[in-house]
């Protein structure tokens, strides 16, 4: 039976810490889950790894840019990077990756597994394309109308053209439409409209931690008025998600549209190595179920 150990890390000079994230990577042989004080910490781990490691696939989990309970959404391109890495781990990743968050982020709860793997739309080039579903679909999954796709989470929708900005670093898709099938897909640039990919099949995952589907909005309906009662149902964030609209700030209430919700190590597999920097700047500390000794370094 495997006994949980652990390995802890300190006086690590910053950039070298990289090398210890490595290190345990390569040892382990599976994934590894830093969890940086904060952005700017992440953001120089991400920096050096890529140093290190080019070839290391490096997945980001940031957390929100607003405070509790605001009535501001949190910055689009950090929703859709959020969805993006939970998306990634519920479906496919490599059997080697690091994983980078913030203890912000990592502490905070998330849509379970389960609504990640069920809000999914995919389409391949010549297979029909309900375009009435695929409305339905993105405006469920929290993207927004816009005349043209400038970031994540936008769509346009031009005769039989379809422009969507999904989550992650891919960019937008195009999706050409012959009456219902699906005559062509590729990314493209959206400064220059160049194509930049050509697709075969399209994959696309939620932009917002909140999944606007009926049972969604049912739940959220329920939850509110327990909590507020009926006088509480005259505020704009209760009538705009009744009526199935986005509102600034619904994200702060996820517990109130989901039934139940985890952490991002619910995603993470049974064998991942978590490293965890500490208070202290120079210092680094490093859990692992798998590891069969502790060692100073």
């Amino acid at each position: 039976m495997k006994t949980s150990q652990h390995i802890t890390m300190g006086g690590a000079p910053e950039g070298f810490d990289a090398r210890l994230v490595l290190a345990e990577a390569e040892k382990q042989g599976g994934a590894v889950c830093h969890i940086a004080r904060d952005d700017r910490r992440l953001a120089q781990m991400r920096d050096a790894l890529r140093i290190f490691a080019p070839a290391m696939p490096v997945f980001v989990f940031p957390g929100w840019d607003c405070l509790p309970y605001d009535r501001v959404s949190p910055n689009p391109d950090i929703s859709a990077t959020r969805m993006a890495t939970l998306a990634a781990l519920t479906h496919a990743m490599p059997s080697q990756y690091v994983l980078l968050t913030t203890m912000s982020a990592a502490t905070q709860r998330v849509p379970a597994r389960d609504v990640l793997r069920e809000a999914a739309f995919s389409a391949r080039v010549g297979g029909r394309v309900n375009e009435g579903a695929l409305r339905n679909f993105l405006v469920r999954m929290g993207f927004s109308q816009a005349p043209t796709v400038l970031e994540p989470g936008d769509y346009a929708i031009r005769g039989g053209i379809i422009d969507i900005y999904p989550p992650g670093d891919g960019g937008p898709v195009r999706l050409d439409l012959f009456g219902d099938v699906l005559d062509g897909a590729r990314r493209f640039d959206p400064a220059t409209q160049r194509t930049t990919e050509k697709l075969e099949l399209v994959e696309l995952a939620p932009v917002s931690e909140v999944v606007l589907d009926e049972a969604a909005i049912t739940r959220f309906r329920q939850n509110y008025r327990i909590e507020f009662g009926a006088a509480g149902s005259d505020d704009p964030l209760y009538e705009a998600v009744s009526a199935g609209r986005k509102q600034a700030g619904m994200e702060h209430w996820l517990p109130f549209f989901h039934a139940k919700l985890e952490t991002l190590f619910d995603y993470l597999p049974e064998d991942a190595h978590q490293s965890k920097r500490s208070i202290c700047a120079s210092s680094a500390v490093s859990t692992s179920s798998t590891a069969s000794s502790d060692k100073q370094a």
